[in-house]
């Protein structure tokens, strides 16, 4: 079976060392368009025992990854001045470009050659492929040479966003909300490395125009937003790297492949950054397919079939949990008119799965406080 990969990110790396170790008779070619060390962003974040499916799956790389990753518990929310601590959640980060090259690393060894700079821009060239694989991101090509064979939405959110780091270390993970004289804003951050965290910006619309970041150059916004969060910054400066304000795009296909062309990862759907959970579930599709192209008896349709067979109905509860999230955020302006704590409550029950005896078992000691608040009221 030939394969071609496009795309050699998380999803497309860790699909072509799957398929190398496999030892399965496969053609295997990768191409990625950007350099090497090439990344957006800064860090990425997980739950606690988000990788915990790596330790059986592949102990390899989990042992790589786990070494280099930064821990905490806890997730504090600032509003209004105050500091609310939410107990017992535990997270996960590393740098996206680390990530990268332990994957890369891996990849190597097992025999996986990746054309980098290799833009391309006609899958005509790879027709004689059994199967072509869209690892290649929001913007994927793969996806968009048949939008209408994979049955193709997206739609975007109102709220912009811009992603920057900063040398300010912080704890734990923190989500900072403001209401500035335009309206409100908020910063998701946390460490990724000893020395570097992932400071990102979001806003609604509203506050986006009124502040006058549509006129701003990237230099003249970091500015602008290192005065807004001077408290929370401590002095320290933000870092850019393509730190131009988003709106995140909600990507849906009804089929997950069509003719000899298969998409994974954010090419065939995305989570939205407040659930973090996009680089696990690039990896998880990645997994599966390897798992039905090994079953599939050298039959690239029948695989295709059977990963989104086996894969959509665990995708599509973490998707509609990442949807939730993402318009929880669409009005958090709204619930910042609840006080510290009864805010912090609708953080944590904004996806619809955590009820109210969750919450307790998960964060006993911010539910009793809450409670505490709530009797005195």
């Amino acid at each position: 079976m030939r394969i071609v990969i496009i795309g050699a990110g998380p999803a497309g790396l860790y699909l072509s060392l799957l398929l190398k170790r496999s030892r399965l008779d496969v053609s295997l070619q990768v191409v990625e368009q950007n350099a090497p060390d090439s990344t957006f962003g800064f860090g990425v974040v997980f739950s606690e025992d988000a990788l915990e499916f790596l330790k059986q799956d592949d102990p390899e790389i989990f042992n790589a990854i786990t070494p280099e990753l930064e821990r905490w518990r806890g997730i504090a929310i600032h509003h209004r001045g105050e500091r609310v601590m939410l107990d017992g959640i535990g997270f996960t980060a590393i740098g996206r470009l680390q990530l990268l090259q332990l994957l890369q690393k891996q990849a190597y060894a097992e025999g996986v050659k990746v054309t980098f700079n290799r833009p391309v821009n006609d899958l005509s060239e790879f027709s004689d492929a059994d199967m072509i694989v869209g690892a290649d991101g929001v913007t994927s090509l793969v996806r968009r040479s048949d939008e209408a064979g994979f049955g193709t939405s997206i739609s975007y959110l109102s709220n912009r966003f811009a992603w920057f780091g900063t040398t300010k270390v912080f704890d734990t993970l923190s989500q900072t909300f403001l209401e500035t004289p335009h309206g409100p804003i908020n910063a998701h951050h946390y460490r990724y490395s000893p020395t570097m965290s992932t400071f990102l910006v979001e806003c609604t619309d509203q506050t986006f125009f009124a502040s006058g970041f549509d006129r701003m150059s990237e230099d003249e916004t970091r500015i602008a937003l290192e005065r807004v969060f001077a408290a929370t910054l401590d002095g320290h400066a933000l870092v850019s790297n393509r730190s131009i304000w988003r709106q995140f795009p909600i990507i849906h296909n009804e089929r997950w492949f069509t003719g000899n062309k298969v998409i994974l990862g954010d090419a065939l759907h995305t989570a939205h950054f407040s659930i973090g959970s996009g680089t696990r579930l690039a990896i998880e599709d990645a997994i599966a397919l390897a798992r039905a192209i090994k079953a599939s008896s050298d039959d690239a349709r029948a695989a295709m079939a059977a990963y989104q067979a086996q894969r959509k109905p665990v995708l599509d509860k973490l998707v509609a949990a990442a949807n939730a999230s993402a318009a929880w955020y669409e009005t958090f302006g709204e619930h910042m008119a609840l006080p510290p704590y009864d805010f912090a409550m609708s953080y944590l029950s904004r996806t619809g799965r955590m009820d109210i005896e969750r919450i307790r078992k998960v964060a006993p000691e911010f539910v009793a406080e809450w409670e505490r608040r709530k009797s005195t009221a």
